[in-house]
């Protein structure tokens, strides 16, 4: 007798899909009167009309948190790398002046496992009410054969909306704008590769502790959102540009906001440099200058301002609990980063 195969044999359950859609439902459970069909259909329809806005243009990024997924399911830190996809996707969106709207989620992986698809679902809306907006739905991908089991592969989509007039690109940028560091919350998501070449080459760095912290939490600490402390800021005269510090760092993203006949330049010495990077240094034995390409050295964020702006805005920020201090100005030049002093490690 011929042997009868059928799908579950293949290594994807659809009862468990199913069952696992089911408990995810809560999660994806919104007010938001923009969304105009429910849980379960094909797509999601959002309603595009915007009477507040006179030309509303939509801001659209697709992320991913990189190896820092591999890290954060390791130590079963779920809930801190869907914050720092969502955190990070929105971070990418405001640089724009835009309000975040909605967020679609992708969850890839060998095999659906629902007590973690759940937990990562809750987290993904958490973290997008967090930033006022909305998880309307996603995608969960089983994949047998293609990915392994205890793989998961995340990656995730967001809609924003600015006025056409108040977009901020860095076209306002002016020679003598001051540059503001917004702190970072720590490693966020970025040079996590190297991170892990350096557990793996000095593994006793997982016994440090980073202020009072073990060293894996310090690295899980989620990516940053500066959407809630920056909003209020848009539309300002004395907001002239916006740049998210990620892969690269300073040199590599805050070029790509500046006027081509502009240099921004940034003094090292003034860059307050978190603890876990002092630490990364001491095991790694990293020079500085791959350093700054590579982590945001405590720099989540940079804002350029107009030099009579500086203090309020510092203020402003301090209100939302975002720490803002200047780092530089803006010269003549050709759109480079030119960093002048040295970075304090003491």
């Amino acid at each position: 007798m011929k042997k009868k195969l059928s799908y579950k044999q293949s290594g994807v359950n659809r009862d468990t899909e199913n069952e696992t859609k089911t408990e995810m439902a809560s999660a994806l459970e919104t007010s938001d009167p923009r969304v105009l069909n429910s849980i379960g259909a094909f797509a999601t329809l959002y309603d595009g009309h915007f009477p507040e806005y006179k030309h509303p243009v939509l801001v659209l990024k697709t992320e991913e948190p990189g190896t820092k997924q591999l890290l954060a399911f390791q130590h079963d830190s779920v809930e801190t790398v869907c914050a720092d996809l969502i955190n990070h996707l929105v971070n990418d969106c405001i640089v724009m002046g835009a309000r975040p709207l909605s967020i679609q989620d992708c969850i890839i992986c060998g095999k659906v496992e629902k007590p973690i698809v759940v937990r990562m679902v809750q987290a993904f809306a958490e973290a997008a009410k967090n930033n006022e907006c909305t998880l309307t739905g996603g995608e969960t991908s089983w994949q047998p054969g293609t990915i392994p089991e205890g793989t998961y592969i995340l990656t995730a989509s967001i809609v924003g909306v600015v006025e056409k007039e108040r977009i901020i690109d860095g076209s306002k940028i002016q020679i003598g704008d001051a540059v503001l560091a917004l702190a970072s919350s720590g490693v966020h998501t970025n040079g996590i590769s190297l991170v892990r070449k350096i557990i793996e080459e000095k593994p006793e760095i997982k016994d440090e502790q980073i202020e009072g912290s073990p060293f894996i939490e310090a690295v899980l600490i989620p990516h940053r959102a500066y959407y809630t402390a920056l909003k209020d800021l848009f539309g300002h005269a004395g907001l002239a540009g916006l740049a998210h510090i990620t892969g690269g760092g300073i040199p590599e993203n805050l070029d790509r906001i500046l006027p081509e006949s502009m240099n921004a330049e940034i003094d090292l010495s003034k860059i307050r440099i978190l603890p876990i990077f002092k630490t990364l240094k001491q095991f790694g034995d990293l020079e500085d200058a791959d350093m700054l390409r590579t982590f945001n050295m405590g720099v989540g964020m940079v804002a350029v301002v107009k030099r009579e702006f500086a203090e309020e805005a510092i203020a402003h920020l301090k209100q939302h609990d975002v720490i803002a201090y200047e780092i530089g100005t803006i010269t003549e030049g050709n759109k480079k980063v030119d960093f002048i002093g040295q970075l304090q490690w003491e």
